[in-house]
């Protein structure tokens, strides 16, 4: 009969990552092993799950857990391209790490980064190509990679975002020219190997790197204007005590992104800059952002209701209600999908914005209908009861907080239900 591991194992291969958990808590070994010795979270790394190895690395799975043929979780995450599940496993090993693990982890990552992610293939299985390639939108957290397929293998084509992230980490500082260089090869503002890059950037918090960042703002290159601006608003995210005095970065940015939107002209660049805005709280702000609600690019629209939200409590301009409600009936899923998403928790909650919710209750993403009916329960609003019928099957086992799910259920026991 199969013990606690062996239903690890399974749930492990499945993706399952609340089973994981429940098995987890209930005392499998986090270090558990299939039939050929493979740990389990070395089947996480190879399955590119980071939800998964998640919740094995918060049971105490060893990522320096020495395997037979030399490597060790940790580096067989180096090895796979995926940046933000090596990011994962670093933080329980960092401390561990002797000089001479660093520079293993970042040779493996150079080396691969050098070569690039088919010829490493070819150079680890034999075989020749050519590879499958694939885009991919990796969950843990929202990321884009290529998966790469050789000879049997799959790897990710992040190991430059890899290699940014162990320097990060192991306290290399690399020139702004040269992480700018990194991102610029994929010509990419998706991409894990951007991503990263200006996520790294972003945490210096100095003013080398914020001039060098506004350097780019007036470039011909939308891509280069578009790196700046995404950088602008890592600054702005990262600020404040007890890392920057009066947050001085946030005082800045408003001054270069408020004449920025108003001339930009790529909207690409533009969905960078109003996603900037969106962290500030100046009342110029939403005047400028209400000149780009019917701009025709989506990316742009979907920016208007976060730069629109002042406090948590209220959109405070005289036409932000009426704005919200048009974009809420917007022609691209993903515009709408974002009002709800700014609604469904707000605590401002009225007749307006329930009025707006109740209008996605048909809509065909199964979680914009969740949120949808949750933030109508938590307004009291009895359109949530039908509302619940719409939702249609929902595997509660693959959901590790089931709040959303029992918001009508609260609504119906506060009213005798």
């Amino acid at each position: 009969m199969p013990g606690a591991e062996d239903h690890l194992v399974e749930a492990v291969r499945a993706g399952r990552a609340q089973r994981v958990r429940e098995l987890l808590w209930a005392g499998a070994d986090p270090e558990s092993a299939d039939d050929e010795g493979t740990p389990v979270l070395c089947l996480a790394v190879g399955a590119f799950d980071g939800y998964v190895a998640q919740a094995l690395l918060d049971a105490d799975a060893d990522p320096l857990r020495p395997l037979p043929d030399g490597t060790t979780p940790l580096l067989r995450a180096v090895a796979s391209g995926d940046a933000d599940l090596t990011g994962a496993m670093l933080v329980g090993a960092a401390d561990r790490l002797t000089q001479e693990d660093q520079e293993a982890l970042l040779a493996c990552a150079r080396r691969w980064s050098e070569t690039g992610a088919e010829a490493g293939l070819g150079r680890v299985t034999g075989a020749t190509g050519p590879a499958g390639r694939r885009r991919i939108m990796d969950r843990y957290p929202a990321t884009e990679y290529d998966m790469i397929t050789l000879g049997g293998e799959s790897v990710y084509d992040g190991h430059s975002a890899v290699l940014t992230c162990l320097e990060a980490e192991f306290g290399v500082r690399r020139p702004f020219e040269e992480l700018l260089a990194r991102a610029l090869a994929r010509a990419d503002g998706t991409h894990a190997d951007w991503l990263e890059t200006t996520a790294v950037l972003g945490h210096r918090l100095d003013d080398e790197t914020w001039e060098a960042a506004l350097s780019l703002r007036s470039d011909p290159d939308p891509l280069r204007r578009l790196f700046a601006a995404d950088l602008v608003w890592h600054f702005v995210l990262l600020d404040g005590p007890p890392r920057c005095e009066e947050y001085r970065f946030e005082r800045r940015a408003l001054d270069v992104l408020l004449p920025w939107a108003l001339g930009e002209t790529d909207p690409t660049v533009l969905a960078s800059v109003l996603k900037g805005l969106s962290e500030l709280d100046d009342p110029r702000i939403e005047e400028v952002v209400l000149a780009h609600r019917t701009h025709p690019d989506p990316r742009v629209r979907m920016q208007v209701p976060g730069a629109l939200r002042r406090t948590r409590y209220a959109f405070t301009h005289p036409e932000a209600w009426e704005v919200l409600a048009a974009l809420a009936r917007d022609a691209d899923a993903r515009v709408r999908a974002i009002v709800c998403e700014h609604l469904y928790a707000f605590e401002g909650r009225g007749l307006a914005c329930a009025d707006i919710l109740a209008g996605f209750l048909y809509e065909d993403d199964q979680l914009v209908r969740i949120k949808a009916v949750s933030g109508l329960a938590d307004a009291d609003d009895p359109r949530c009861v039908d509302g619940a019928r719409l939702i249609g099957p929902v595997d509660r086992t693959e959901w590790p907080d089931t709040w959303l799910l029992d918001a009508v259920w609260r609504y119906e026991h506060r009213h005798g239900g």
